[in-house]
């Protein structure tokens, strides 16, 4: 028997199918070892030596692989054809060997790029050892990743409260993000002007453009305000011209290469409005197959790849494909061969592309992502071996008689599309208009100038990044590799550290303040330079070019040094760092020319960074004497200037103040006496604060507002709005009310149904409401419900109460995983001790000594056997307790004997 192992279960059925019955094939569900995500798990003092962990549910599928080996010779490794695969063989190896089951066992592996019939076939006809130049350069990057994540982090952690993390890859592309929006706002729009004329030739008119004015050749920004343009329009129109120059020049566009894992993710984005991680799980569908006449065929080769060429006898069905499609035409003389950009050829793998090109899209009914990606992938990869496009480029100039005013006309015409008849490639950002199609015209011929025309224009700010030019802007600088951009652009989001907005991101102002801390203090690791030699470096690794632990040495004698640098810095030096670096946001320049520093409240003091628990905001420095705070964006500039009086409050006499602090818009009015707090309201979500009527302030600042006794016990009723929203409160009761309306309208008599409603309902079902759907984690729903103990988290069967204090709108995906987890370790046990507590005082003394002894034996009999454990050994204990008493134990045999 042959045990074959593959990476998941849908794969393992495909290819048990193709091998036959003299193997097995299993999955292994991806990797079955990983670092523990605590600290201590790579430890530079002991030559970077990993502890890795196989959890639980790994466990059971090495097992499951161990035993199957217990009846075979030989094991096969089939993983995916990358480094990522060969470090799951290699993990799935180290684990089998502390099994001690592969001995005597013959050891293979096998890399395939599609999963075909035949594919499969050849790869068990060509095996090889694992290979480790590939798994020193996993092990490299898991390394380094991991160092620098658990070193980094406490930094941010300590010195920037509500930071998140930091990571070699995630803040270098978080970087290019925010660097971005600072170049768009120091970004100052210039006003420029263009001048056109239509010229007439005969019957004939095209549009040519003012090139040269008053004997000096124009640029883009030589036409500055609207009287240059005039002048240059008076001068159009006095003139007389010549058509003195016509070149027709033939050109060519060839065709783009088939994608790559890059490409794919950018063209996805631009055609499909996929996003890259959205892009990749569709293409490991197609990969792994769908049903094709009773058997599972994949439909594009292996996707994670950062190679161009195509296998030689895929292009001949490429080309016979076209040729019947297309016709004879559209097949170039010589195959097309792409070489790859890739610098270690030993991770470039062949192009994404069909398995078949005879599979048109057409003919396969796939539904959704599916048909759209694969449609993608089969164009691209058809059109790359296709015949170019040819043009006809025709640039015309015309000259005034005293050469001194010149206009040009470019045009192009298109003689045959080419691959153009199958796949146009997008682009990022919208381009200049496509050139016109002039007419037959001569040399030497004179024209008239029909009409002139001046267009006011504005600079334009570089556009923000969209996912395919920010994936195509780090595979420039080298940063990272393409196969990891899904999951590095899906931490940015997932740490609030950006956003996407009309696809298009956005830093958030906590992803502004770690950049502009890493940019300061460790601005080394996060320079593109730095990253890409890095790659470089690593790449050398898997080419064995490069021994990876000399590679960690290097890396961590200097990075340690920086870390260490930086833990005596004083908050107050890190501060004065970012109002720097962050000046352009958070202090913009205004109209008026005042220091857009002074704090707007007091008049005195110098707005500067401040640090919370929930990240930075402003503060003002005459602190605690003024109170003035406002958020960091420069959109909440004018919110701060509006703090503001309202109106008197009739049952205190206080002025009402308007104010907008870090959790948003509320009302204050001070307290009774000097020691006393203020008292505050904030504004109902749906309530515009600019807008805010004296009426509804004093509504607000007097709540909770009594609605009267309670007819049964005569305590007061009351309503209020908290955390959660509009309620009525009587005694331990507090029921939700629909709408903050309520508060102020509602009833005794319907405020009596309420509660007696909740009371009914036993406040459990009734009061779990969604406070946030955090979507879903493999595949289950992720919510955070309100309880009658507070918020908590809701997964499967577990509820994990939220650590006190944490606002439920903040919390991640993330977060809520780690409390589910934790609260999962701790199982049932809280619950067993009680009952083992109720069983001890009924024994005599002279028995509680043994008690313990039994206790603990049920316990671990429950852990390793489970259920059925756990039954047979509560028989047993009714029968030892009983017997003193009742001295009846041939009575208590026949129960002892059903019990097991």
């Amino acid at each position: 028997m042959n045990v074959v192992v593959v990476e998941s279960p849908a794969k393992a059925k495909t290819i048990n199918k193709y091998l036959g019955p003299d193997f097995v094939v299993l999955a292994s569900f991806g990797h079955v070892r990983d670092l523990p995500a605590k600290d201590g798990s790579v430890k530079p003092d002991e030559d970077f030596a990993m502890m890795w962990e196989v959890d639980p549910a790994s466990a059971k599928r090495v097992k499951a692989i161990a035993d199957a080996l217990k009846d075979s010779d030989r094991l096969i490794l089939a993983t995916d054809p990358d480094r990522e695969g060969e470090a799951i063989s290699w993990h799935l190896l180290e684990a089998l060997t502390k099994r001690r089951v592969l001995k005597d066992v013959k050891i293979e592996r096998v890399a395939f790029n599609a999963i075909t019939k035949q594919a499969v076939l050849d790869a068990m006809k060509h095996p090889r050892a694992v290979d480790m130049e590939l798994v020193n350069a996993y092990l490299a990057r898991r390394a380094l990743d991991y160092l620098v994540g658990f070193t980094l982090s406490p930094v941010l952690w300590r010195k920037l409260p509500g930071s998140r993390s930091a990571g070699r890859v995630q803040s270098v592309s978080l970087r290019l993000i925010c660097d971005r929006e600072l170049e768009i706002e120091k970004f100052r729009s210039e006003e420029y002007w263009s001048v056109d004329a239509d010229i007439a030739s005969g019957s004939d008119s095209f549009r040519a453009r003012l090139v040269t004015h008053d004997g000096k050749k124009l640029q883009k920004m030589s036409l500055k305000d609207r009287a240059m343009a005039n002048a240059a329009v008076a001068a159009i129109d006095a003139a007389s011209f010549t058509i003195s120059a016509v070149e027709a020049k033939p050109t060519r566009r060839n065709p783009p290469p088939p994608f790559t894992t890059s490409t794919l993710q950018q063209e996805a984005a631009r055609k499909l409005g996929f996003s890259a991680t959205r892009t990749m799980q569709t293409a490991q569908k197609l990969y792994e197959g769908v049903n094709l006449g009773g058997e599972t065929t994949g439909l594009i080769t292996y996707m994670r790849t950062d190679g161009v060429s195509i296998d030689g006898a895929a292009i001949n069905q490429a080309r016979d494909v076209i040729s019947r499609e297309h016709g004879a035409l559209y097949v170039p003389s010589a195959p097309r061969v792409y070489t790859t950009k890739a610098k270690n050829a030993q991770e470039a793998h062949e192009a994404i592309r069909p398995t078949s090109f005879s599979r048109l899209p057409e003919s396969l009914s796939l539904d959704g992502d599916m048909a759209r990606l694969y449609q993608l992938i089969w164009r691209r990869a058809m059109a790359s071996q296709m015949e170019s496009a040819r043009f006809e480029r025709t640039t015309v100039d015309i000259d005034s008689a005293d050469k001194k005013t010149a206009l040009r006309a470019v045009g192009s015409v298109l003689l045959f599309d080419g691959f153009l008849a199958l796949y146009q490639e997008g682009t990022d950002d919208e381009e200049d208009e496509a050139e016109a199609r002039l007419p037959k015209v001569v040399a030497g011929r004179d024209v008239g100038i029909a009409k002139t025309y001046a267009d006011q224009h504005f600079t334009q700010p570089p556009p923000r990044f969209t996912e395919a030019s920010l994936v195509k802007r780090m595979e420039e600088l080298g940063i990272g590799r393409p196969s990891t951009y899904a999951s590095t652009l899906q931490v940015l989001s997932a740490r609030d550290y950006v956003r996407l907005e009309k696809n298009r991101f956005y830093p958030e102002d906590k992803g502004r303040v770690v950049t502009a801390f890493l940019e300061n203090f460790f601005a080394r690791y996060v320079e593109y330079d730095f990253t890409a030699a890095l790659e470089t470096q690593l790449d050398k690794v898997s080419a064995g070019e490069l021994d990876w632990k000399q590679l960690l040495r290097d890396f961590w004698t200097d990075f340690r040094a920086a870390i260490d640098d930086i833990g005596e810095l004083r908050i107050t030096a890190v501060l004065d760092a970012l109002n720097d670096a962050l000046a352009p946001h958070i202090f913009p320049e205004k109209e008026d020319g005042s220091d857009p520093r002074l704090c707007p409240s007091c008049k005195e003091g110098t707005l500067s960074l401040r640090l919370g628990k929930f990240g930075a905001f402003l503060g003002c420095s005459n602190h605690p004497d003024c109170k003035f705070t406002r958020q960091m964006s420069p959109n909440d500039e004018g919110a701060g200037d509006s703090d503001r009086e309202l109106t008197v409050d009739p049952v205190t006499g206080s002025m009402i103040m308007l104010k907008n602090g870090r959790f948003g818009w509320y009302l204050e009015i001070p307290g009774e006496d000097e020691d006393a707090k203020p008292k505050r309201a904030s504004i109902p979500k749906g309530w515009d604060p600019q807008t805010l009527s004296d009426e509804q302030a004093i509504k607000l600042i007097a709540l909770p507002r009594s609605i009267g006794p309670h007819p049964e016990d005569g305590e007061l009723i009351t309503s209020n709005i908290g955390r959660y929203g509009p309620y009525v409160h009587h005694g331990k009761t507090y029921a939700n009310i629909p709408n903050v309306e309520d508060v102020f309208d509602i009833g005794l008599n319907r405020a009596v149904a309420v509660l007696a409603d909740k009371k009914a309902g036993g406040g459990r079902q009734n009061s779990a409401t969604t406070l946030k759907d955090l979507g879903e984690h493999d595949g289950k729903p992720l919510r955070i419900m309100s309880g009658r103990f507070g918020p908590y988290v809701k997964y499967e069967k577990i509820n994990a109460t939220l650590p006190k204090g944490t606002d439920p709108e903040t919390v991640t995906v993330e977060q809520a995983m780690e409390w589910v987890e934790a609260r999962a370790a701790k199982g049932a046990k809280p619950k067993k001790k009680p009952a083992a507590k109720k069983k001890a005082p009924a024994k005599k003394p002279a028995a509680k000594k043994k008690a313990p002894a039994k206790k603990k034996a049920p316990a671990k009999a429950a852990a390793d056997d489970g259920v059925d454990g756990a039954a047979k050994k509560a028989p047993a204990k009714k029968a030892a307790t009983r017997k003193p008493a009742a001295k009846k134990p041939a009575a208590k045999k026949p129960a002892a004997g059903k019990a097991d």
